[in-house]
C-alpha cells in the first residue's frame, strides 16, 4: 500500500475519532452554556506578572470569599433599615412638591410611616425595624448604604442591574469576575454557587449569576436544599474499570484534539467542568449532607420550624455556610423568588399589602440570616469573608392610590455589607427626610463593587475582559471605591 495513502487513512479515522469523542463529550456536560471568549485583557500595574484565576491579587486582599445574599422584589429600606421620623410626623399628609406623583404602577397618595416602630441596637445606636430582633444584634459589624441608586424601575433589569452592573442581560454577574480573578481554593467545589429560594428563581432567573461573556466555567452552580447538585454517581450498571477506561480514552482525544487546535480554548472550558463535576461525586453530597450539623446549630437557623417557607430557608442559609466553609469563592444566597400574579405572596414586591407582606417575609429572614452571620463570625469564617445584602431598588414613601402598600422607588434604597476589610456600626449616604431620594454622598452599583473588588484585592478599572471591541469590567466605565467603609 502507498505509504502516503496509508497516512491519509489513519489520519481520517484519527480525526472521526477525535470527533465522536468530542460528540460524546458534548453530551455529558449537556446543558453548559456561553463559550468562552478567545481572549482577555485583565491588567494590573505589571501586567506580566499578575495572572487572573491564580488567586493573585493587583493589592493585599482583606477578603479571600463572598457570600452575597439578594432580596429580589425592592426590599424597602424604609420599612427595614433606614428611620424616617418624618414619615411618623407627616403621615396621611401628601408629600411636599409631589403631590401627583406618578411612579411604576400609577399615582401615589400620601405619605404612609412604616407600620413598625424601629428600635435602636448595638453600641453604635443604629435603629432598624423592631420586626427585625435576631439581625439587629448584628448592626455593630455591619456597614449601611443608604445613598444606593438604580437607573431602572423594573424588577428583571433591576435585579440584572444589582448583580452585574449592566441593566441588560449578557454580562457576567460579580460572583462570575470573583471566580475569573481568583479562581477556586476548592478543586472538588465549584468556585461559584448560587442557591435559590424554594419559592423560585428571581426575576430574570439564571441571568442574574450568568458567566456572560467570560469562559462557561465561571457561571454559577445552582444548589439548594431542595434542589441539590444532580447524582453524580457512577451509574451501577458500569464498572469502575469500564469508568476508568472510558475516562482515559476521553483524555487521549481531548489532549490529541488540543495539541492539534492551540487557539481552541473552549474545549479545555468544557473538559476542566467535566472533571470538576468527576470530582464533585464525593465532595458535593457531602456539602449538602445538613445531617451532619449538631442540633444546636438545626435551632440557632430554625431547619425544623414549622412555617416551612422558613425552614427552607434557613437549611439554604446552613448551606451557604458550609460552602463558604470549604473555601466557595463566591456565593449568592436567595431570599423570595420571582413576581407572581398575586402581589406579596412569593418576594419583597409589596404593592397592595405591605403589612401582611412583611409580616410574612420578615419573621422567614431573620432569624435564619442573623443565624448566619452568628455562625460566620463565632468560627472565624468572617474576618476574610465578606458579606453583602442587596435588593435591585427601594420602595416609594407614599402609599400607592388605593391600597396600603408602597410602589417601586429606584431613586433611594438601601444596601450593606459586613466582614473582612469593612468597618462596622456606620451608616454611608442618605435619602432625603422621607426617604424619596438618595441626597447624602450618593451611591451607585457601581461604586458598590468597586469597594467589593477593592477588598478582594483588585483594582476595579484593570479588572477587565476583551469583549466586541471594548475591556469590559463589572463597574462598566464608572464606580469608586468607598473608602469610608473601609476599616
Amino acid at each position: 500500500m502507498n505509504p502516503l495513502t496509508e497516512f491519509a487513512r489513519r489520519r481520517f479515522l484519527g480525526n472521526m475519532t477525535t470527533g465522536l469523542g468530542g460528540i460524546g463529550l458534548m453530551y455529558l456536560l449537556g446543558n453548559s452554556v456561553s463559550a468562552e471568549a478567545p481572549q482577555h485583557a485583565a491588567t494590573s500595574s505589571d501586567a506580566s506578572i499578575w495572572k487572573p484565576g491564580c488567586g493573585m491579587t493587583h493589592h493585599p486582599a482583606r477578603a479571600k470569599r463572598v457570600l452575597q445574599i439578594f432580596c429580589p422584589g425592592a426590599a424597602s429600606h424604609i420599612d427595614l433599615w433606614e428611620h424616617k421620623p418624618a414619615l411618623e410626623k407627616f403621615h396621611g399628609q401628601p408629600m411636599p412638591g409631589e403631590e401627583n406623583l406618578v411612579s411604576f404602577q400609577g399615582k401615589n397618595g400620601n405619605l404612609m410611616k412604616s407600620p413598625w416602630a424601629f428600635a435602636k441596637s448595638g453600641q453604635c445606636g443604629k435603629a432598624i425595624s423592631s420586626m427585625l430582633p435576631y439581625m439587629s444584634k448584628h448592626v455593630d459589624d455591619i456597614a449601611f448604604f443608604h445613598g444606593m441608586h438604580s437607573k431602572t424601575n423594573t424588577h428583571g433589569p433591576g435585579c440584572i442591574f444589582m448583580n452585574t452592573g449592566h441593566d441588560t442581560e449578557g454580562f457576567p454577574s460579580a460572583g462570575a469576575w470573583t471566580s475569573f480573578a481568583l479562581g477556586s481554593e476548592n478543586e472538588n467545589l465549584p468556585a461559584y454557587v448560587a442557591i435559590s429560594d424554594i419559592r423560585g428563581e428571581p426575576p430574570n432567573g439564571k441571568a442574574n449569576w450568568s458567566n456572560g461573556f467570560l469562559p462557561a466555567r465561571h457561571q454559577a452552580i445552582m444548589m439548594s436544599d431542595q434542589k441539590p447538585i444532580r447524582n453524580l454517581a457512577r451509574p451501577a450498571a458500569i464498572s469502575s474499570d469500564e469508568d476508568a477506561s472510558t475516562r482515559a480514552l476521553l483524555e487521549r482525544l481531548n489532549h490529541r484534539y488540543a495539541m492539534a487546535n492551540p487557539a481552541e480554548s473552549e474545549l479545555a472550558a468544557r473538559v476542566a467542568a467535566y472533571q470538576l463535576a468527576a470530582r464533585m461525586q464525593m465532595s458535593a453530597p457531602e456539602v449538602s449532607d445538613l445531617s451532619r450539623e449538631p442540633a444546636s446549630v438545626h435551632k440557632l437557623y430554625g431547619t425544623d420550624d414549622p412555617n416551612s417557607l422558613k425552614a427552607a430557608y434557613a437549611r439554604n442559609c446552613l448551606l451557604a455556610r458550609r460552602l463558604l466553609q470549604r473555601d466557595v469563592r463566591y456565593v449568592n444566597l436567595y431570599c423570595a423568588s420571582r413576581a407572581s400574579g398575586v402581589d406579596g405572596l412569593l418576594n419583597w414586591d409589596a404593592h397592595k399589602t405591605l403589612k401582611q407582606d412583611y409580616q410574612r417575609h420578615l419573621p422567614i429572614f431573620d432569624q435564619p440570616t442573623a443565624a448566619l452571620l452568628h455562625d460566620l463570625k463565632q468560627s472565624g469564617l468572617l474576618e476574610d469573608t465578606l458579606v453583602l445584602w442587596t435588593t435591585e431598588f427601594g420602595r416609594m414613601p407614599t402609599h400607592q392610590e388605593g391600597t396600603t402598600g408602597r410602589d417601586h422607588n429606584p431613586d433611594g434604597f438601601t444596601c450593606w455589607m459586613m466582614g473582612a476589610g469593612v468597618k462596622g456600626g456606620i451608616s454611608y449616604g442618605a435619602t432625603d427626610e422621607f426617604g424619596r431620594r438618595a441626597e447624602v454622598d450618593p451611591t451607585t452599583v457601581w461604586d458598590f463593587y468597586a469597594t467589593v473588588l477593592h477588598l478582594l484585592g483588585f483594582d476595579h478599572e484593570k479588572l477587565t475582559w476583551y469583549h466586541n471591541g471594548l475591556d469590559r469590567r463589572l463597574t462598566d466605565v464608572h464606580g469608586h471605591v468607598v473608602t469610608e467603609v473601609l476599616a
